[in-house]
């Protein structure tokens, strides 16, 4: 089977973050659906190639999140509450514009010079 995850090994950021970061971006975008089964632990970690306990810690933050949840003896699923997760992964991004916008006007950038960049 091969992954839908992808990993940027080159990255700062920590790689159990980025599978995190992956499933909530494949669920925002419909692309895995509420009660879809992934892969196990030792599946995904085999397919991407790095150690089984960095999917689990993975697995962990997604289910304290409420992304995913595991049902015992039948697998791993996608939540039902995706509406939650989608509008969290929206506020997130739009925080990280907002982010991005002040450090533009740092620089010396009005909101309308910036907005005029983007277009």
């Amino acid at each position: 089977m091969n992954s839908i995850i992808t990993l940027d090994y080159t990255s700062r950021t920590s790689i159990y973050e980025q599978i995190i970061n992956e499933f909530e971006k494949y669920v925002a975008l419909g692309i895995l659906k509420p009660s879809e089964q992934i892969p196990s632990i030792r599946e995904l970690a085999s397919d991407l190639g790095i150690n089984p306990n960095t999917v689990r810690k993975a697995y962990q933050e997604l289910e304290s999140k409420g992304v995913i949840h595991t049902i015992s003896t039948k697998g791993t699923f996608i939540s039902n509450n995706t509406n939650t997760i989608i509008e969290n992964k929206i506020n997130k991004e739009i925080e990280e514009i907002k982010d991005k916008i002040k450090e533009l006007e740092k620089l010396g950038l009005t909101k309308e010079e910036i907005l005029k960049k983007l277009k």
